[in-house]
């Protein structure tokens, strides 16, 4: 997922993409660990993902906070 996609995305949807992205990462983990996952690069492809969300909402909340006088 871009970076331009996330930003296009309410706060709610983001949390919800986070939600399903994590279930999402767990079940690649476990096919990792059973010798399943077909491509491996999409673990780290998903780990990435959730690191974007989640730093797109740090943004905003300290845009919020700060007043985003910045």
């Amino acid at each position: 997922m871009k970076v331009s996609e996330i930003r296009k995305l309410k706060d709610e949807e983001i949390l919800a993409k986070i939600k399903e992205s994590k279930k999402e990462l767990l079940n690649l983990r476990i096919k990792n660990a059973t010798g399943s996952l077909d491509k491996p690069s999409k673990l780290k492809e998903m780990k990435k993902d959730v690191a974007r969300m989640l730093t797109i909402l740090k943004e905003r909340e300290n845009e919020v906070s700060t007043g985003g006088n910045e």
